[in-house]
């Protein structure tokens, strides 16, 4: 799997990864550094600074002290809009860059990464706008009473990020985050790191106070569980697995933290026999296909119903097979290399187990002509029964299961069984059954005959396995910000008195 000759490095790739504490780089209080991988060749290409309790402290004072003594919380609204809008510029004017660097670190391929980086501005632009904007509630009693709420910053947020498209999620907390007033610690993903190593200068050159950013690399059973057990981070939002999002919940309970958490996702997509099959088919191809198959909101269990299932069956695996798999820097490739060899081996090994739980109708392996690297051919599984694994776990690659259905009854219960319940699309053209379903599905969010565009107002997270909480717009707002309730008297005050009753007897 390894290969004997580097990919050349773009430009702009650091020397070393060091954290980025109180305005200085630094390295790790112990030395500790850690390899990072290039995913199509499995070369070391970079060394990163592993960051453990000591170097989280240090970040954690550093951010605690921008909050207490620094200007940052104390700023106008519209202040911190102007320096969050010189922050998108910047993202915005080195989106090819960010892209380059994003995509050799994952493997994502090139034209998918720099729409991530674009999507990054266009994050730190939304709540720029959005914070300006902010109106709180207000309630007046003619003549007796008003009562208004008042938005603070509550203080540290420790962010902790996936390695699934990095600098785009890493936004995505970040830009909210600072919008309200907080300073943060972000711990960034240890498959990559790289491009969260440029948000320090951007921040920079944007304005941004000292001590308000803080960064620190490394493992999460180091670095993330000394952050997550800090007691001066009160917030902590996550995006990973479900597994660590329950060890998160655990080990935060007993600090009382705020938790924000979007855990893992078995989404299905729901193909009834009136939908516009080809657009369907389109949609569930890319829903799954598309960023690797390293998606949290991947269409990865497709429901078709009996009546069109073999001509969908047929159709969807021979462009399955059409799929350009490539090196991730190439304009043409749809699908590159998955991002670690851990990874890889997971994903392979489910692939495996669908081998042996249903019909292989594509892929199945590695592809033709990539003899290393983390490449999977894009694998498409018939005929899944809902007890089987790859029906039920989350695999995180791309590799899609296709199960047939008879009635929208059993399209909703196979629908929801599973632990997840991040997303569901559903592809009808039948409005009533539409929105009926969507009511009905376990998911927290719903796609009708459409495939992952998200208005950014609109709340992101899920139920059951698949996260605590939601994000995006306003809900963002409610997370970082603690509300208080202030009220007014007007008029007579209205109480009881109480120890001005009868005077005692003798």
């Amino acid at each position: 799997m390894t290969s004997t000759t580097p990919r050349p490095i773009p430009d702009g790739v650091p020397e070393r990864i060091r954290h980025y504490i109180g305005g200085e780089l630094t390295d790790s209080a112990d030395g500790a550094v850690f390899d990072v991988l290039d995913p199509v060749t499995n070369e070391v290409y970079v060394r990163a600074a592993a960051g453990k309790k000591a170097d989280i402290d240090r970040a954690v004072a550093a951010a605690r002290k921008a909050f207490t003594e620094g200007p940052w919380p104390k700023l106008l609204p519209r202040e911190r809009s102007r320096v969050l809008n010189r922050i998108a510029d910047l993202v915005e004017s080195r989106d090819k860059r960010l892209a380059a660097l994003e995509s050799f670190d994952s493997g994502l391929p090139i034209s998918q990464a720099l729409g991530q980086a674009r999507r990054a501005a266009e994050n730190f632009r939304f709540f720029a706008d959005l914070i300006v904007a902010q109106a709180d509630d207000a309630y007046k009693v003619p003549g007796r009473q008003v009562n208004y709420v008042n938005r603070k910053p509550i203080g540290v947020a420790g962010l902790i990020t996936p390695w699934n498209t990095p600098f785009m999620l890493e936004s995505w907390k970040l830009a909210p985050a600072l919008a309200t007033g907080n300073t943060v610690v972000l711990k960034p993903a240890e498959f990559t790191p790289l491009s969260a190593s440029l948000w320090a200068e951007i921040f920079e050159e944007a304005g941004l106070p000292t001590g308000v950013f803080n960064l620190v690399n490394g493992f999460g059973e180091d670095a993330g569980d000394a952050l997550v057990k800090h007691p001066d981070v009160p917030l902590i939002s996550f995006t990973g697995e479900s597994r660590t999002g329950s060890l998160i919940f655990g080990n935060a309970a007993p600090f009382l933290k705020g938790l924000s958490m979007e855990l893992g996702g078995k989404s299905p997509a729901i193909v009834f026999a009136d939908a516009d099959l080809e657009t369907a088919i389109d949609a569930t191809i890319f829903g799954v296909f598309s960023l690797n198959g390293e998606r949290c909101t991947a269409g990865s269990r497709i429901l078709v119903e009996r009546a069109v299932y073999d001509e969908f069956v047929e159709r969807y695996a021979a462009q399955a097979e059409r799929v350009v798999v490539g090196d991730p820097a190439d304009p043409a490739t749809e699908v590159g290399a998955l991002v670690h060899p851990e990874h890889y081996e997971k994903v392979m090994k489910y692939i495996e187990i669908g081998k042996t739980e249903a019909r292989l109708v594509a892929g199945g392996g590695r592809p033709a002509g990539f003899p290393t690297g983390n490449y999977v051919a894009p694998t498409v599984f018939a005929d899944v029964k809902p007890d089987a694994r790859i029906f039920q776990e989350e695999i995180f690659g791309p590799v899609v299961a296709i199960t047939p259905f008879d009635s929208e009854e059993e399209a909703l219960e196979l629908a929801n069984n599973t632990k997840y319940g991040l997303a569901a699309y559903v592809w009808t053209n039948d409005l009533k059954r539409a929105h009926n379903f969507a009511q009905s599905v376990e998911a927290g969010m719903v796609w009708l005959n459409s495939n992952n565009v998200r208005d950014l107002r609109t709340p992101f997270g899920g139920v059951k396995a698949s996260g605590l909480g939601h994000e995006g717009g306003y809900r963002s707002i409610d997370f970082y910000t603690d509300q208080q309730a202030v009220h007014i008297n007007l008029g007579e005050v209205h109480n009881p008195a109480f120890g001005k009753g009868a005077k005692p007897v003798d």
